[in-house]
């Protein structure tokens, strides 16, 4: 890690960007609009494009002739949103260059004013300002599955991760640090937040429409996403197999023992039951699939881990010295 120089504290922003090539200068000077109200720090905008289809990449490389304090981060193909975060905060975290970084999206739902708030807690001491949703203007159906998965998070996880909570947040320098840290391919960084700990607190905003195109996370990408974050921070659905298991037995027992009572003392009454077999032979058989499922998934993240591939490829990496 270098060693900054004396001089204003800097702020980081890390910006992933996938096809919002209608946003990007829209955002951009809502973000500048916001920087220039704080003339007291420096400011970088790290703009990860995720692979995009669009002319983001276009659109960005037009910032940064414009704009010296945007820097271009580029990746061979799509890896994801949340590795699109993680190599903008490797970045910071290498080069020692911010005293924050604020993670957040260019969709323009999370207005870039509520991180001048998010500096003003860490200044009060706060090591990370996490935005937590009062209101969203998404569709019920995004609502309702949100609303699931996190009310599922809540009994799972191993740890407190706040809800209604997505990845617009301010991080100190060594919380950045920590995360960096942390290497694992399926990323869950709300997650990984709060499991490194620190000093952090909510800052409750109201969440606006997206300014245009379509989101980045359809409805497979959010399966995707919610199985990433409880495997990741949770073994409980393990331990329920277990818990079913042995409530299967004890039902099994307990079947037996009414069937040989009925056998032995009530032969008159004694049908044969094919169907419920059959019935019961399928139930179990479907329950064993799930199980199985359940294991594979987390053998699936084992798999993964023990190949230690790269978590992402850079095809470009435009950026001044940060002195």
């Amino acid at each position: 890690m270098e060693e900054r120089s004396a001089g204003p504290r800097r702020i980081a922003y890390v910006l992933p960007v996938y096809n919002e090539e209608e946003n990007i200068a829209v955002f951009h000077a809502a973000l500048v609009e916001a920087a220039a109200q704080r003339p007291d720090l420096a400011f970088e905008f790290v703009y990860v494009d995720d692979g995009s289809r669009d002319a983001s990449l276009e659109r960005l490389v037009e910032l940064r002739a414009q704009d010296s304090r945007v820097t271009v981060v580029q990746f061979s193909r799509n890896f994801g949103h949340q590795l699109a975060v993680t190599a903008g905060i490797d970045l910071v975290a290498e080069a020692g260059s911010a005293d924050a970084v604020i993670v957040m999206d260019t969709d323009l739902q999370d207005p870039p004013r509520v991180s001048l708030e998010m500096i003003e807690r860490w200044e009060q001491g706060v090591e990370v300002v996490y935005a937590q949703r009062r209101t969203r203007k998404d569709t019920p159906f995004k609502r309702a599955t949100a609303w699931g998965f996190y009310w599922a998070l809540d009994r799972l996880a191993s740890i407190e991760i706040p809800r209604n909570v997505g990845d617009f947040r301010l991080m100190d320098a060594k919380v950045v640090a920590e995360v960096a840290r942390y290497r694992e391919h399926d990323r869950f960084l709300r997650g990984i937040v709060a499991h490194v700990g620190f000093r952090q607190e909510a800052l409750l905003f109201d969440r606006d429409e997206r300014f245009a195109g379509e989101t980045g996370y359809p409805f497979k990408k959010m399966l995707s996403f919610a199985a990433s974050g409880i495997l990741g921070f949770s073994t409980t659905p393990l331990k329920m197999i277990s818990r079913l298991g042995y409530a299967i037995s004890l039902l099994s027992v307990l079947l037996a023992c009414y069937v040989l009572f009925i056998r032995v003392f009530k032969p008159d009454e004694s049908v044969p039951g094919w169907a419920f077999l059959g019935v019961g032979m399928f139930m179990l058989s479907g329950i064993q699939l799930v199980m199985m499922g359940v294991i594979g998934s987390y053998l699936g993240r084992v798999y993964v881990e023990t190949q230690d591939r790269p978590l992402y490829t850079l095809a470009m990496v435009a950026r001044d010295r940060r002195e």
